[in-house]
Order: structure tokens, then C-alpha cells, then sequence
């Protein structure tokens, strides 16, 4: 049987990329005050979307720990940085619980795949890091380096729920790579606030989408199953 969703749930959707290009358009055009309005309101949305359609509340604080790390970024300077990042660490601490809860092994459970994925999820933290590494504010570099090994192994639980939530994991990878480039004062893409705000939206939108997916089709149990569960202690 197919699930019905609520009435809102396509509103809330089609609301959220409303804000998303309304957002990256003035970020392209420069209107400032219509930029700092939309982007805090971006993950509240895409968390109701979620909410919703039946997902986790997990999910939710996943979403709107990003919303607090956009709020605390684009406030500015050092301290907030650090407590925007922090932000965002939680909010990758919820994805890999719910990667945990709702996700498959990645490659199937076979060791072979899982371990050439994760090794190439290595070496693109290592690789990232020891490059940014000499260019970083001094200050800066333990805690970016932190931050990496944590939204990296998100990345790579993203694996668990299917091929949106891996895509998403990609996705923030690249945005928060970019923003550190800018940090290191790298040289940056034309307009490099569009393309981090770009591929940090269709990141969190897939994420949220690839942990959906992985809810309404995780198996159900039965009645007897669940009682047979609970008898063996299992939670």
C-alpha cells in the first residue's frame, strides 16, 4: 500500500525551493538584507517537509542544527565561526545516529566494497586537510581538522541509506570545502557564495530525502516479531 502523505507536505517542499532560489538569486545580484532573511529560514522548512512526511525527529534536529550553524555563519568573525561549525558538527552526530538506525550496510554488507569506499573517503579527508592545513588560520586548524574527520565519516555513513543520502554526504563535503578555501584564502569560483549556498541545499535536501527513503522502506515487523524481539532483550 502506498503511504499518504499530508496535504502540506508539497506546499512545504515547493516552499523550500522557492526560498532556495529566491536565496541564491540575490546572492547572485548582491541584495544583501534579502540574502540574511532567507537563509536562516531554509532548514526550519525543509525540517516541517520532513516531519511531515512522516520522517524521524532526529532528522529534523538534523536540519535545524544547519539552520543554527547558517545562522552563526553568516553573523561572522571568529567566535561565531567556531559555534556555527559546532552547529553543524551536531547536526552531522544526527545523521550518522540515523545512518545507524534506518541505514543498510554499505556495498551490501560485502567487506570488500565497504572498505574501498571508506578507504577513498580517507584519502579525500587526508588530502583535503594536509592541503588546507599550512594556509588555515593557526587558531583555525585543529578545529577545522575535527570537523573534517566528522563530516567525512557522515559522508560515508550516508552509504547506509541509499544512493540520495551518499549524493548529500558528497554535496556537504564539497560546500564546507569550499568554505574553508575561501578561509585559506584559496583562489574562489566567480560569485563563491552562490556555489557554497548551491551545494549546501541540494546537500541537505538529499540527505533528508535518502534518510526518508530508507524509513518508509525499512521492513516492518510483526506483532509476534516485535514481542519475540523484546523477549530476547533487544530494545
Amino acid at each position: 500500500m502506498t503511504a499518504r502523505w499530508p496535504r502540506a507536505v508539497s506546499p512545504l517542499l515547493w516552499v523550500f525551493v522557492l526560498l532556495s532560489v529566491v536565496h541564491l538569486g540575490a546572492l547572485l545580484v548582491g541584495v544583501l538584507p534579502v540574502v540574511q532573511l532567507t537563509k536562516p529560514v531554509l532548514m526550519p522548512v525543509l525540517a516541517g517537509y520532513a516531519l511531515a512526511r512522516g520522517g524521524p525527529p532526529l532528522l529534523a534536529a538534523a536540519l535545524l542544527f544547519g539552520c543554527g550553524g547558517d545562522t552563526f555563519l553568516q553573523i561572522g568573525g571568529d567566535i561565531a565561526f567556531l559555534v556555527g561549525m559546532g552547529s553543524f558538527a551536531a547536526g552531522h552526530i544526527c545523521y550518522l545516529l540515523l545512518f545507524a538506525r534506518h541505514g543498510a550496510a554499505p556495498a551490501g554488507g560485502r567487506r570488500g566494497p565497504a572498505v574501498a569506499a571508506g578507504a577513498v573517503y580517507a584519502v579525500l579527508l587526508a588530502g583535503t586537510v594536509l592541503l588546507l592545513w599550512p594556509d588555515l588560520p593557526a587558531e583555525l586548524r585543529i578545529p577545522v581538522a575535527g570537523y573534517s574527520l566528522l563530516l567525512t565519516a557522515m559522508a560515508f555513513g550516508g552509504l547506509r541509506a541509499g544512493p540520495w543520502a551518499a549524493a548529500g554526504g558528497l554535496l556537504f563535503l564539497l560546500s564546507d570545502t569550499l568554505i574553508a578555501s575561501g578561509i585559506a584564502h584559496w583562489p574562489q569560483l566567480p560569485a563563491p557564495q552562490f556555489w557554497i549556498m548551491c551545494t549546501y541545499a541540494a546537500a541537505q535536501w538529499a540527505l533528508a530525502d535518502g534518510v526518508l527513503r530508507s524509513v518508509t522502506t525499512a521492513p516492518r515487523l510483526t506483532p509476534r516479531q516485535a514481542q519475540e524481539l523484546r523477549a530476547a532483550g533487544a530494545p
